[in-house]
């Protein structure tokens, strides 16, 4: 019998992204998304760190619905700014604000800064939450700078303005698969793809 394990997200990319890196891998493992579980009331993210809230995530689907789950927080750091947005990047234009409004105020405060100043970071913790276990958390990034216009329509988020280290261009402006290859979350999730693995053997 095939082993089911959720994603505690209500993204459809990053959805889709561990659907293609699980299938990949070749695990007779079932990805759910919240849109095939009941709804539960989404917790508080307040954690100080990306696995804390990774875990926040996990823990609470697991309470909710039984299922093993996933859970990533991920986010941009900006070494101008002290490494904010940070945990704060899905919310930095506010809470309930859209991926587009957190990217127009992030291209806003950055206009001013000079091109050698635009440094910073993806971050992706991913938090794996099996009922009776140990907790398996891991963090990955990737270094970059910081476009000064969006360019490119694929990804989400911040990619339109996310240039890494060794490109010409922004994560919005690659295919999926070479995104997957380079990207935070990408990284993160092929690190614990082996622990997945034992999931979809039990």
């Amino acid at each position: 019998m095939t082993a089911s394990l959720l994603l505690a997200s209500g993204n459809a990319a990053k959805l889709e992204e561990l659907r293609r890196l699980v299938a990949a891998a070749e695990l007779d493992l079932t990805i759910l998304g919240l849109g095939d579980v009941a709804p539960y009331p989404e917790p508080v993210e307040d954690g100080a760190t990306f696995e804390d809230n990774a875990l926040i995530k996990a823990r609470a689907a697991v309470a909710a619905t039984g299922w093993p789950a996933l859970a990533d927080d991920s986010g941009i750091e900006v070494d101008v700014f002290n490494r904010m947005p940070g945990v704060r990047s899905a919310r930095w234009a506010g809470v309930g604000a859209t991926d587009q409004e957190n990217l127009d105020l992030l291209v806003r405060q950055l206009a001013d800064v000079a091109d050698d100043r635009r440094r910073g970071r993806f971050v992706c913790a991913v938090a794996l939450v099996v009922d009776g276990e140990e907790p398996v958390v891991l963090r990955r990034t990737v270094e970059g700078v910081l476009a000064s216009a969006p360019r490119g329509t694929n990804g989400f988020g911040y990619d339109p303005i996310f240039i890494p280290d060794g490109f010409d261009r922004t994560t919005a402006e690659m295919p999926p698969a070479e995104k997957d290859a380079i990207s935070h979350r990408g990284q993160a999730l092929r690190a614990i793809l082996p622990a997945l693995a034992k999931l979809a053997r039990v």
